[in-house]
């Protein structure tokens, strides 16, 4: 193998497989990338056994130069790292003597000891005949905002998880950690005549969007009975999926409410950030919402710190007042998955959970549970 290639792309590609490399893996050799090299190109791999990352970079204009065909797998953090710091344009990396590697540019030169390609365990990334097609964009947006719900107590394994259901044209993703839940439901781009109910590892779908591109093209999504495999352009991305049968998040959710409050989206999240800044406890800093007319009063107190009252304007849909207290950080996190500008806020009950929705996207649905301080 041996191979001149233009270092800021072959570093872009590094970068995105190299997420799939755990250090605490107990298989050594899935601390490599796979370099396979042919004449069409580049494909880089990783994987944990967690997760798989692929990537494909096709040989265009003056990118790359293909002396010899060949396949190798080197030290991902090694790699990483001389890429990473070589000042030049270009990078050569030639394989000698089939586990000896040399990576040189214009002013300096590293030998790496390979691993060889058959010590590699067999990755399957085949397709399904059947897949989801979503818009990129969309994927992206509604998965950052459910995700933070998913819970990190390893516990209750299936809580750690993103739950996507498709039926028909319609997508719903849901998260919850059993203090807060998140929810939205978004149109795909095919119908699909098969239904699906699959539970993705939260961590492992938020590695994903880090590395999906930002464009407006397709993502495919192609569902097995234990794995997920994401397709986009040159990148494939596989995941296990969590098995076992997710909560029905839909009768979480209240129906109706004595009281709904409409307030500026951005005020709203400022006057609760300020009034958790007194609360001794981080993990939890309560804060107490309280309604009077058409004033919403934010406060909160500690014994050694201090208390801080915060107020600002809201509109409500009737005379009914409402006193709850709440965690400043799951209503924070709540909030900062809208994209308008106003929120509605309905009230079940001082001890029911309150929802909270962006007044322009009805799709999408939070909520967070109140917390007894008394």
């Amino acid at each position: 193998m041996k191979i001149k290639i233009k270092k800021d792309l072959l570093l872009e590609g590094l970068n995105k497989v190299s997420r799939a490399i755990s250090t605490k893996n107990l298989i050594p050799i899935l601390s490599g990338i796979k370099f396979d090299l042919s004449l069409e190109g580049l494909t880089l791999t990783a994987s944990d056994n967690d997760i798989t990352i692929q990537t494909f970079i096709p040989i265009e204009n003056d990118n790359m130069y293909i002396e010899k065909e060949g396949s190798i797998i080197i030290q991902g953090k090694y790699i990483l790292d001389i890429v990473r710091k070589l000042p030049d344009e270009y990078i050569n990396i030639e394989v000698i003597d089939e586990l000896k590697i040399l990576i040189y540019a214009e002013n300096s030169e590293f030998n790496l000891n390979g691993i060889n390609k058959k010590e590699y365990p067999n990755i399957s990334l085949e397709n399904s005949k059947t897949f989801v097609k979503i818009n990129n964009k969309v994927f992206k947006t509604l998965i950052n905002q459910t995700a933070f719900a998913t819970s990190n107590d390893e516990s209750r394994p299936i809580l750690t998880g993103i739950n996507i259901k498709i039926t028909g044209d319609i997508l719903e993703c849901s998260a919850t950690d059993s203090y807060r839940l998140s929810k939205k439901q978004v149109k795909i781009d095919n119908v699909t005549n098969e239904n699906y109910n699959i539970i993705i590892p939260g961590k492992n779908i938020t590695e994903f969007i880090k590395i999906l591109n930002d464009n407006n093209n397709d993502l495919e999504i192609h569902i097995f009975n234990n794995k997920v495999l994401f397709k986009q352009e040159n990148l494939l991305f596989q995941s296990r999926l969590v098995s076992g049968n997710y909560p029905n998040v839909n009768n979480l959710i209240p129906n109706d409410s004595f009281l709904k409050v409409t307030a500026n989206l951005s005020d709203l999240y400022d006057v609760i950030d300020r009034a958790s800044i007194l609360t001794s406890d981080k993990e939890k800093n309560i804060v107490t919402l309280e309604t009077n007319k058409n004033v919403l009063i934010v406060k909160s107190s500690s014994a050694e710190i201090g208390r801080v009252e915060e107020k600002m304007i809201i509109s409500k849909d009737n005379d009914e007042e409402i006193k709850i207290s709440f965690s400043a950080k799951y209503m924070m996190d709540a909030l900062k998955s809208f994209e308008g500008d106003m929120v509605e806020m309905l009230f079940v009950g001082e001890v029911k959970p309150i929802i909270v929705k962006d007044v322009e996207d009805p799709n999408l649905i939070q909520l967070v549970l109140p917390i007894r301080t008394y």
